[in-house]
């Protein structure tokens, strides 16, 4: 999670999100980092699980990343709890909680949801506190105060 909070650090210099990711193999090597590129690229799809699986999949040379965890500092959106599962990583591992756009357990479930033929274990809050303090930091700063 420490390198996953590092990447997330390092979206700030774009003015991306704080969010960062890191996909580990099955002896526990960082093959893939992300962190958000939406604003730095124009990217919709820039999230910092989707950086991460694209990059450990060229990585290993292959799509399925059967026995690799990915780690982020929130709990990833649908489309990054579906890719998770579409890659086929073993277990999830994430700080915050996201109550308002969750996929893993918040507002919605992606991952472990029986109708698929994949399910990740979660394994969530882990720097809970970190993740949250980066993003509620981030977010301060972006607010328009309100009428007085």
């Amino acid at each position: 999670m420490l390198a996953a909070l590092d990447q997330a650090r390092a979206a700030l210099a774009t003015g991306d999100v704080p969010i960062g990711a890191v996909v580990l193999d099955p002896d526990g090597v960082v093959v893939g980092t992300g962190r958000n590129v939406r604003e730095a690229e124009a990217d919709p799809t820039g999230h910092a699980e989707v950086v991460a699986l694209r990059q450990a999949a060229r990585s290993r040379g292959e799509w399925r990343l059967d026995g690799c965890t990915l780690v982020v500092t929130l709990e990833p959106c649908t489309m990054c709890a579906g890719a998770a599962v579409l890659a086929r990583v073993e277990r999830v591992v994430l700080g915050a909680w996201d109550p308002k756009a969750g996929a893993v357990g918040s507002l919605w479930d992606v991952v472990r949801d029986r109708r698929l033929n994949h399910r990740p274990e979660v394994v969530g809050g882990v720097l809970a506190e970190e993740s949250a303090a980066l993003l509620e930091e981030f977010f301060r700063g972006h607010r328009q105060p309100g009428p007085a």
